[in-house]
Formats: structure tokens, C-alpha cells, sequence
């Protein structure tokens, strides 16, 4: 019948969002309310009766089959109101069926219906009229590898993955998100179909800026890589498990050297064995290169955000 709330805008808990039809369901609130009037009137005349009876029945003017006919009659009316007043409540609840108010407060989306729309269980069952999205406190879900899970563990974290290790949360343009997190919750079990574990952390979303169905990226400083030496992803080449790297000598010839290599952060690689500080690392891309061969290099500027080691 009528809609009171702007889609995509905030609304309150208890706040009304939709007004149903409520024509038939005033229709059987009245005729309830006139089944229970009628109920207490049979209620009072039986009661008055057993009142008149049990006296005369003590006095032996009137049979005990006449007392046990009063009482009989008066308990099945005290059940009748009994019985009406429950369908009154009933009708009442149905009634508030008619006014659909926000469970939660948050934002509310795309309504399904609009005014003059029939709404019933033709619609399917389970199928929502509308979603409300509670946006101040957000959980943010990702998982971690097996390996990374050991090695999270014997760095000394606890084994259930619940500590207030803080959080951070990176958005899809790379600007970091304002708010710090925590974990809050570990899954039970590794996915033996991605050997992986789900984790959860919340952030508080005073900004309103997160919404649900959102990706983000997060991370969490497990460690420090003191002295690390960093490499484009460009420059390890990889066969098999054999990860390589081309070293550049001081008279401009290109040498292989297979390294050992740590973790990967973004578009860069930890390498923890095989170079030094100081080397310089040849970036080929799909050219062929001889070992030895003499080249004129090109140096290339490279940047990197130093917090990305940890």
C-alpha cells in the first residue's frame, strides 16, 4: 500500500519500511473480538448460575446433577474465552505482519516491490522484499595457506589464531583503509580442497566507507625481515622448484644464479639466499640470454613501499 523510507539511505531499528494491505486482517480482528465478547457473555451467565445452583444444591433443593450441569457448563465457557482470546491475539499479530519495520539499522537497499505489488507466499519462499546492510562494526573474511598457517604458529602466535595482532586493510585502489582491525575468529578446519584457513577481522566502520560484498586487501605483520634483500618479480625466473636470477658483473656480463626465495609481497620477491646487497640483478623479460654474454645496461628506478617487507 505505501513505501516510507528512500532506497540506499540509513534507517533505524523498528523504523516502518513497508504498509501491507490490512483490510482482511481488520475483518477477523473484529470478528474475533466479537467471538470473545460473546464468550465472556456465556461466561457470565454460566457463572452466575453455578453461584445460584451450588447453594441450593448444599441446602439439597437442587440435585447434584443440576451442580455437576453448572460447573460442567462453566469451565467449558471459562475455556471458550480462553480460546477467543487467543485468536483475538492471533489476528492482532497477523495485523502487525501488515507493517514491515527495520529488524536492524543500517543501510537499505534496492526495493523488490513496489506500491500496488501483490505480496504473499506467491513470491517464493525466502525471498526478500528488500535487504538492510548493518555497516558500523564490518567482518572481513580471507584465508591463509597451510604453510602460511605453520609458519604463523611457530613464530610463537597462538595456535587458534585468535590475538590482537592489528590488522590492516587495504582498499581496491591501494589507499589503506583508516581504521585498524583484529582477528575475532579462525575456522575450525583447513579446506583440504585449497589447504587453506579462513579467518575473519573486524573493523570498526565509523566513515561508512566499507559495504558488504566489497574486496579489500589485508595485512597482518607477522614478522620482520631485518636487512632483506628485495627483487622485482620480473627478474626470478622459475623452473619447476629451481628459482634463478641473472647477475650482472661489474664488466656488464650476464651471469645465472639460482637463489633461494622467500615470501612474495605483491609485485616483489624476498630472496634469502643467493644475493648480496649491492648486486646487480638484470631485468630480461622474455629475451633470450646467453650466460656471458656482454650487455649495454640500462639502469631502471625502482621504488617500493618499505612496510610491504614485513
Amino acid at each position: 500500500m505505501s513505501i516510507h523510507f528512500k532506497e540506499g539511505a540509513f534507517v533505524s531499528r523498528g523504523q516502518l519500511l513497508y504498509t501491507l494491505d490490512d483490510e482482511p486482517v481488520k475483518t477477523r480482528i473484529n470478528a474475533a473480538a466479537a467471538d470473545l465478547a460473546q464468550a465472556n457473555s456465556r461466561l457470565i451467565k454460566f457463572k452466575s448460575d453455578y453461584n445460584r445452583i451450588k447453594p441450593l444444591t448444599d441446602m439439597n433443593a437442587l440435585s447434584q446433577r443440576d451442580l455437576d450441569d453448572a460447573v460442567a457448563n462453566y469451565d467449558a465457557a471459562k475455556e471458550e474465552v480462553t480460546i477467543a482470546k487467543s485468536r483475538l491475539e492471533n489476528t492482532r499479530i497477523e495485523y502487525g505482519y501488515t507493517r514491515i519495520k527495520a529488524p536492524v539499522s543500517g543501510i537499505i537497499g534496492i526495493t523488490k516491490v513496489q506500491v500496488g505489488d501483490y505480496v504473499g507466499k506467491s513470491m517464493g519462499i525466502g525471498m526478500p522484499i528488500n535487504t538492510i546492510s548493518a555497516i558500523g562494526e564490518m567482518r572481513v573474511r580471507f584465508s591463509i595457506s597451510e604453510s602460511e598457517y605453520l609458519e604463523f604458529t611457530k613464530a610463537g602466535k597462538t595456535t587458534n589464531l585468535k590475538v590482537s595482532l592489528p590488522v590492516e586493510l587495504h582498499l581496491s585502489d591501494n589507499m589503506p583503509f583508516q581504521e585498524q582491525g583484529y582477528i575475532d575468529f579462525a575456522n575450525r578446519e583447513i579446506d583440504p580442497k585449497t589447504g587453506s584457513i579462513i579467518l575473519q577481522a573486524v573493523f570498526q566502520n565509523k566513515g561508512g566507507l566499507l559495504r558488504p560484498g566489497q574486496y579489500v586487501k589485508v595485512r597482518i605483520k607477522t614478522g620482520t625481515a631485518e636487512n632483506a634483500v628485495i627483487v622485482p618479480q620480473q627478474t626470478v625466473n622459475q623452473i619447476q622448484n629451481i628459482f634463478q636470477v641473472f647477475i650482472l658483473s661489474d664488466s656488464n656480463k650476464i651471469q645465472p644464479r639460482t637463489v633461494k626465495t622467500g615470501t612474495r609481497i605483491g609485485s616483489n620477491w624476498v630472496i634469502k639466499e643467493g644475493l648480496k646487497s649491492g648486486e646487480k640483478v638484470a631485468m630480461i623479460g622474455n629475451a633470450i640470454i646467453k650466460p656471458g654474454i656482454l650487455v649495454k645496461p640500462v639502469m631502471i628506478s625502482w621504488n617500493y613501499d618499505s612496510t610491504s617487507l614485513h
